[in-house]
């Protein structure tokens, strides 16, 4: 599977590094992203309440969760198009990135 620089991959090899996802995966993405930001201000609110703790550690997990729904969809993508992509191209420096970026998520 060929692409030219003009191409809509997930992430450009040139200098500029850039996503270029489907308007149905950034819609995706953002509603996500959407939902979580509504349950940090919900946690902060519990904390405004003086909710108890256990509850608001409940929701904090609930927060983390759905965040990291929203990393292993991007996580996805990136490797089916992006590295893929790259791996094509003959660019094996990608399979480090990748590495390090597996790392910073297991780290969590």
């Amino acid at each position: 599977m060929e692409h030219d620089l003009n191409d809509e991959n997930c992430c450009s090899s040139s200098n500029e590094r850039k996503s270029h996802h489907s308007e149905e995966t950034k819609k995706n993405l953002i509603t996500r992203l959407n939902r979580v930001e509504g349950q940090i201000r919900g946690i902060k609110g519990l904390i405004e309440k003086d909710t108890y703790c256990d509850d608001v550690i409940t929701q904090i997990s609930a927060a983390q969760s759905a965040l990291n729904g929203v990393a292993k969809m991007l996580l996805e993508t990136h490797l089916k198009e992006c590295v893929a992509d790259r791996i094509q191209e003959g660019d094996l420096e990608v399979l480090d990135e990748v590495l390090v970026t597996i790392q910073k998520l297991m780290k969590k």
